[in-house]
């Protein structure tokens, strides 16, 4: 094989047919079988199956109704979840990575699960190593970190191996594809090109509680409740009362509420061109408090073009011109500044090189050296230790110095450096960038900027779209321990990439929850630890692949609708969960309670069915669907508490109080058990009018017809839901007991706001 043609397509077509291709070791979204099996076979739904089996041999048919629901929901929650991952799959291949590669002597853009053993890869800054490969030519400094965890960036030289995953810092090379598939070190240890973190999600870690918990409680006690309740009633009285008992304790409709909200959301967000590659993220952003983001590619366009050059020292301009075109010409474009002068001074020349320097974030500047001496381009306080008034001029823009020594460079920066003339890059600010930081200013969102550049360039950028209260630093200057000045700066200039790293740990560490936005490779180190993290698509392989969240068209003006999806999301599904997590509450209290009573439990499945559908099936899924932008404040547990508690305890406080009284007026157990159900959907009301109010169009329109639906199936429909008649006597007690209700109701909602407020949770 001709290592400079590569390979040609008959050698492609025959390594295809050997299954010697990088195909997808990895699956980012579940498969279609894999959802479907998620949301049937679920702890859940065995339990409401082998419930619904006790029902059926008790041979109280209609009490199935509740199975129906659970169907219902389950099948509106696996098809919003096929729905989601079809889109995340088409936004998943538009942002997939490409690959440069040689065949038939031709460089040609294939996609990285195109490549076949043996391809010769040209690889540059910016690229993620997308398959195990030997360098053949050329130098580049590789971070290892994604695979290794060690962070420090590895020189690859001709000979030296490649790992998939990893990314290049800088430099380019020609390398030879010696792993595919299943066989790259990144597969074998389960890694590839994908980091992978603890997922930080509150709704997530509080349905898991909920679950954990009511699996622990359920079986013993439903063995309890059915042995006392079988004193009581005949085996099919018991068999129903346990059942009903018991289903109301099972929160299945939260899971599926949740799932389908969020995957919603992920199929909204699509339509802003915005792909969620980690779920709970969108829950995340909607909670940051501190944003950071790096100046190119995010605040500017990241599109880098040589405005000026200033002669220093009397240097004659075109010895400047051409200074930089020897340098560009044999650097090539290995970062995007060599890759803006490159565009407009590059010239081919035979000159021998004797050693290049490529740039690197941790070192600020590259060099090259021939036979007539050095020649380096780089921050000028970083390559020069005097300083150039010159610069003041341009404050806002980028500026590097081009110097020469006599000396070979041997990998430092030579002692004899001597200016030649400042190069001056401009990128232009993005339009929607104003707008977009305003937006998170007015919400109370901390914006820092952190970046390589001077600290007075980045000012001045910072400056133009509208920051306020500005106060920089140069971090390569600082004597103080970071963690003490992330508080303090909102701007951090000279940073290096591990230092970036250091203020997303230091501000995470102060409580903080931070958001990073970025699209470079020094980017990649802060862009892991961020709480979220946001790649732009237009920036590089390594930061698209490990953020949470990519920009696909670029387009920073997203950023203001992914956190208001957030809002929606979690706003409504603590809203919901208040509905579910009040039955669960309620039923678990009653089932306890009655394990313990000689008295019938007071109602069966169907009875459950009514309730639970008009105060929390049905509005549950409405309000977790309408527009909800307010800020989120406090933890997602208190919240739901705060609501579901108080009509949980006034809901037991009813149905207790109505069984004492059953002993006094001797009630029938078909009129407690009306007594029951009509108290517990009225209590359900009151919870719901307190999460609906201010009331809208929507909130009015179904708190009117969830109502009217209860009151036909308690008047017109009685038979079905095995109610009485309301006889003028339980009309009267139903009056005393709803006043009672609502002063129990009062009294236990006031009393939880001023524990909650005592308690530090």
């Amino acid at each position: 094989m001709d290592k400079v043609k590569g390979l040609s397509d008959e050698e492609v077509i025959k390594l295809e047919e050997k299954g010697l291709i990088n195909y997808k070791s990895d699956v980012k979204t579940k498969t279609i079988g894999q959802i479907v099996a998620g949301n049937f076979f679920t702890l859940f739904n065995f339990l409401n199956f082998g419930l619904a089996l006790a029902i059926f041999y008790a041979g109280s048919y209609k009490n199935l109704l509740f199975l129906g629901v659970v169907i219902c929901n389950t099948l509106i929650s696996t098809f919003q979840e096929i729905r989601s991952k079809i889109t995340v799959d088409k936004l998943s291949l538009l942002n997939e990575n490409k690959a440069k590669v040689i065949r038939n002597g031709i460089i040609k853009e294939i996609g990285i699960y195109e490549i076949v053993l043996g391809d010769i890869l040209k690889l540059k800054s910016g690229n993620q190593i997308p398959t195990d490969s030997k360098v053949l030519s050329g130098e580049v400094l590789v971070n290892e970190s994604l695979l290794t965890g060690e962070e420090e960036a590895i020189s690859k030289k001709k000979g030296d191996d490649l790992l998939s995953g990893s990314f290049i810092m800088s430099g380019s090379c020609l390398a030879e594809a010696i792993h595919v598939g299943k066989d790259n070190y990144a597969s074998q240890i389960s890694l590839e090109a994908k980091y992978i973190k603890k997922v930080n999600s509150e709704i997530m870690n509080f349905i898991k509680k909920i679950i954990k918990y009511i699996s622990l409680a359920i079986i013993p006690i439903g063995i309890v409740l059915f042995l006392n309740q079988l004193n009581e009633s005949t085996l099919s009285e018991a068999i129903v009362s346990t059942v009903a008992a018991l289903i109301g304790m099972i929160p299945e409709g939260l899971v599926l509420l949740t799932s389908t909200v969020l995957a919603i959301s992920i199929i909204r967000l699509a339509k802003y061109n915005v792909l969620v590659q980690e779920l709970y993220c969108i829950e995340t952003l909607a909670r940051v408090d501190t944003m950071c983001l790096d100046k190119t590619g995010t605040i500017t366009e990241g599109e880098m073009v040589v405005s000026k050059l200033v002669s220093l020292n009397g240097t004659i301009m075109s010895d400047i011109t051409d200074a930089l075109g020897l340098i560009s010409y044999h650097m090539g474009n290995d970062n995007q500044t060599m890759e803006a002068i490159n565009k407009k001074y590059a010239r081919k020349n035979d000159y021998e090189v004797l050693e290049k320097v490529s740039f690197s974030s941790k070192n600020k500047w590259s060099g090259i050296s021939f036979k007539n001496g050095s020649y380096v381009i780089g921050a000028p306080d970083i390559i020069y230790n005097h300083n150039l008034k010159e610069i003041d001029d341009y404050l806002g823009y980028r500026v590097l110095l081009l110097g020469k020594s006599d000396k070979k460079l041997n990998g430092v920066l030579p002692s004899d450096l001597k200016p030649m003339g400042l190069i001056i890059i401009s990128d232009k600010v993005r339009r929607e960038a104003r707008v977009t930081l305003n937006y998170f200013k007015d919400e109370g969102v901390d914006i820092k900027l952190i970046s390589g550049d001077n600290p007075k360039t980045v000012a001045n950028v910072a400056n133009a779209v509208g920051l306020e209260n500005l106060k920089y630093i140069d971090i390569s200057k600082a004597k103080t321990p970071i963690i003490d000045l992330v508080d303090e700066y909102n701007i951090f200039g000279r940073v290096k990439p591990d230092q970036k790293k250091e203020i997303i740990l230091a501000l995470k560490a102060k409580g903080h929850t931070v958001a990073m936005i970025g699209d470079g490779v020094n980017d990649v180190l802060a862009l892991k630890e961020a709480d979220c993290s946001v790649a732009m698509n237009s920036g590089s392989d390594a930061a698209r692949n490990v953020s949470q969240l990519v920009l696909l068209d670029s387009n920073f003006s997203s950023m203001p609708k992914v956190v208001s999806e957030g809002r929606r999301c979690i706003n409504n599904i603590q809203r919901s969960s208040s509905l579910f997590l009040c039955k669960t509450t309620y039923a678990t209290i009653l089932a306890i309670v009655f394990m313990f009573l000689n008295m019938s439990y007071p109602f069966i499945p169907v009875q459950l069915t009514l309730t639970s559908m008009v105060t929390i099936g049905i509005p549950s899924f409405v309000l977790a669907l309408e527009p909800n932008n307010e800020r989120i404040n406090g933890r997602i547990i208190v919240n739901v508490l705060k609501k579901s508690l108080p009509t949980a305890l006034t809901t037991c406080f009813n149905i207790l109080f109505i069984m004492f009284i059953s002993v006094f007026i001797k009630f029938s157990h078909d009129e407690v058990s009306t007594l029951c159900v009509i108290m517990t959907g009225i209590t359900g009301f009151m919870l719901l009018y307190r999460i609906s109010v201010p009331f809208n169009r929507i909130r009015g329109l179904l708190f009117f017809t969830l109502i009217t639906m209860f009151l036909i199936g308690i008047i017109f429909m009685r038979e079905f839901f095995s109610l009485v008649i309301l006889t003028p006597k339980l009309i009267v007690v139903l009056g005393g007991l709803f006043l009672i209700a609502i002063m129990v109701f009062n009294f236990f909602t006031e009393l939880f706001y001023k524990v909650a407020k005592k308690i530090r949770w």
